[in-house]
């Protein structure tokens, strides 16, 4: 690398955990890869963080028209879901846990859209207009499931749709904490489809202001993480799946510094 390097840039360790995931090649045509592929992450990494258009990438990347190619390109073939989970399991068993988790907590959260274009909602309790995230995390804060749903959408129908993508992958899970939107019949809902116990953790009435709650503290504490990623402060994008992806690289980015760390 010539150029003088960015906070969101792959350090060596973190490029020899990702690169053996990329695709080999660009498309089923057999067409060689031409750009350094390093370089194209570091650029998509970096429009996670900056938050800016593909336009007005730094000029010392490839052009933009390329990375915005690979990024289209790996999230249609699911490259970016399958590094965000290949790095989970990986910060898990770094961070002495076992690969699967046992205990999430679920959440959602509702980001005001930009784009003109695209499915958006209004979130009428919070008075939002765009989407809403739900995402469940794991005892450690990282995410093991996600969907991007209009904002209209409510908690326990976003809910739902996560849990399917769990039902198979996730053996060791017994327990999913939630606050009070997932009241209700989703309790006997989950209990009868998957045998797991959703726990109800409720703010009490007389306290005031913001305050840490047992076990919801990590999951909002996950969406701080997110909002780190400026990309993901607003809905840019006209697919829920491309907001979907950048949140992958978002956790990814997050992960791999862990894993940096603990060599």
């Amino acid at each position: 690398m010539t150029r003088k390097s960015y906070p969101s840039d792959l350090s060596d360790t973190e490029w020899a955990l990702i690169e053996p995931l990329l695709p080999t090649r660009q498309s089923s045509k057999g067409r060689k890869i031409t750009h350094e592929r390093r370089e194209i992450l570091n650029a998509i990494f970096w429009i996670t963080a900056a938050g800016c258009a593909w336009r007005m990438l730094a000029h010392d990347f490839p052009a933009w028209k390329t990375v915005y190619h690979y990024f289209r390109h790996w999230r249609k073939d699911g490259t970016w879901q399958r590094i965000h989970d290949a790095m989970y399991t990986k910060a898990r068993i770094a961070e002495g846990r076992e690969a699967e988790a046992s205990a999430a907590v679920i959440d959602s959260q509702s980001v005001k859209a930009v784009a003109l274009r695209g499915e958006h909602g209004v979130d009428v309790f919070k008075q939002t207009r765009g989407i809403k995230r739900h995402i469940v995390v794991d005892t450690l804060g990282f995410i093991i499931a996600q969907t991007v749903t209009n904002a209209s959408v409510q908690d326990r129908d976003g809910a739902k749709i996560l849990f399917a993508k769990l039902q198979n992958g996730f053996k060791r899970l017994a327990i999913v904490w939630a606050d009070g939107g997932y009241r209700g019949e989703l309790i006997i809902w989950v209990k009868e489809r998957f045998t797991w116990a959703l726990e109800i953790v409720m703010r009490p009435d007389n306290l005031k202001g913001f305050v840490p709650l047992p076990k919801r503290w990590i999951v909002e504490r996950t969406n701080a993480w997110l909002g780190h990623s400026r990309r993901l402060n607003r809905q840019y994008e006209v697919l829920h799946q491309t907001h979907e992806a950048f949140m992958y690289l978002a956790m990814t980015r997050i992960m791999l510094r862990r894993l940096d760390k603990a060599t």
